[in-house]
């Protein structure tokens, strides 16, 4: 959503939402320049992260942390395994289970991620002077505003 020189957006200027969105495309879209050598998603990443910090992770976790539903999870990992950037096995404590580990390729490319998604953030991070992580408490205050109803 870019803003149009000479057109009233009525509501939508007052709209935390839509101050939301047009912050949410600016980061995308500076995400997927900053990412475009390896042609990744923010939620691609998210799931190499979570697989990297978990050692035990298994695909019914990532898709819980990130929202998915299985078969959704299935279609990712599937994605990340076809790059040989991650590496399923049959987890010890539940045969229906796949465990998830970042294969040795997968360790060398999320390191070059991380690095080049670390400095996308931290242009948006320098642009706040200071009050980043006051925005990020917010964001969470919002998030969990929003999710209160689904939890119960």
């Amino acid at each position: 959503l870019l803003r149009v020189p000479d057109l009233d957006y009525g509501v939508l200027d007052h709209l935390l939402g839509f101050a939301l969105r047009r912050a949410q495309n600016a980061l995308y879209l500076d995400f997927y320049r900053a990412t475009a050598k390896y042609n990744i998603s923010p939620q691609r990443f998210a799931a190499l992260v979570l697989i990297a910090q978990n050692k035990k992770i298994r695909q019914a976790q990532l898709a819980q942390a990130l929202g998915l539903h299985r078969s959704g999870a299935l279609r990712l990992v599937d994605w990340l395994q076809e790059r040989g950037w991650v590496e399923r096995y049959d987890d010890p404590d539940d045969a229906r289970s796949w465990g998830l580990v970042l294969s040795k390729t997968g360790k060398s490319v999320f390191k070059e991620l991380s690095k080049a998604v670390q400095e996308h953030d931290n242009k948006f991070q320098n642009a706040l002077a200071g009050r980043s992580a006051q925005l990020k408490t917010d964001l969470e205050s919002i998030a969990q505003t929003g999710l209160a109803e689904y939890e119960e």
